[in-house]
């Protein structure tokens, strides 16, 4: 009995050690399955720029639930145009030389552009493709000199912020180079301003929410599409994603909750003076594979 008293104090300690490691490695494995659960905190990204095409529905939309789409759509004949091969090489040289002279321009002229055009650029845009064809796309142009300015006043007090404490030193000192800061006078000064928002969800007619399928993706090849349009019509921009300023733009815009600010791209013609940096373009051997 004095063997067994003597060693009783033995085997709570070892009992209690084993308890304590067994819960030291429960704790463990619970804290690594909550670090994978948890993104990276990465505080100058703005919510709106995160693509949110994988992101599921709410249950009200069960996933075979009718979508609003029509059921059969009607296929008719397509006949494209077909070119001589000779033709084809002189069509695709005059179209790349054509964009390959397409700079982001930061000096831009107050001087009127047709309104028409713009209305035709858009319409190019829109005629981009997208995910099940549910053209996830907004274009808000913006004119009036009022409005203008109060979106530069919005972008310009975030983008400080951005410079001096979100982007980091690494960011700061590339755009350094490219003589960018957070001023954008251009918001003041171009004839236009054209916010690009992609709407990560659509409406039923019973008011439930649509699916828009690869939302962001199809809004960027419009965005790309907008691009080439406005370098062929003669007028230039600047393609601008200013972080932070989404939710502020969309409630100055007074654009619904179910949109998210993209680009914002200011539109017209360089000023006389205008000067970009000189850079140059990766060459083909660089950027194309061929298997």
């Amino acid at each position: 009995m004095a063997l067994f008293s003597s060693l009783t104090p033995v085997f709570i300690a070892i009992i209690c050690v084993l308890i304590g490691v067994i819960m030291k490695k429960t704790n463990g494995e619970k804290e690594k399955r909550d670090t994978k659960s948890k993104h990276p905190s990465r505080p100058w990204v703005d919510e709106d720029l995160k693509d949110g095409t994988d992101h599921p529905l709410e249950e009200e939309e069960g996933e075979e639930e009718w979508q609003g789409l029509e059921e059969n759509v009607a296929h008719v004949p397509f006949t494209g145009e077909r070119y001589s091969e000779a033709e084809m090489i002189k069509r695709s040289q005059t179209f790349y030389e054509l964009l390959n002279k397409r700079r982001s321009v930061r000096f831009l002229s107050d001087e009127p552009v047709p309104r028409e055009v713009i209305d035709n650029v858009i319409r190019t845009a829109g005629t981009s493709p997208s995910g099940a064809h549910t053209e996830p796309w907004t274009f808000v142009v913006v004119q009036d000199p009022n409005l203008k300015h109060k979106i530069r006043e919005i972008v310009e007090e975030e983008e400080e912020i951005n410079y001096k404490k979100r982007m980091g030193d690494r960011w700061v000192n590339d755009l350094k180079r490219l003589r960018t800061n957070w001023i954008k006078e251009y918001l003041d000064t171009a004839p236009y301003l054209i916010l690009i928002f992609k709407q990560v969800y659509g409406r039923l007619p019973n008011g439930k929410k649509k699916t828009h399928y690869y939302n962001e993706i199809s809004v960027s090849i419009a965005c790309g599409i907008l691009l080439a349009a406005l370098q062929n019509a003669g007028l230039c921009t600047v393609t601008s994603t200013p972080l932070n300023c989404g939710p502020q733009l969309r409630e100055l815009l007074q654009r619904p909750a179910n949109e998210k600010l993209l680009l914002l791209l200011p539109v017209g013609y360089p000023k006389k003076d205008a000067t970009v940096p000189a850079l140059t373009r990766k060459p083909l051997e660089d950027i194309m594979v061929v298997m």
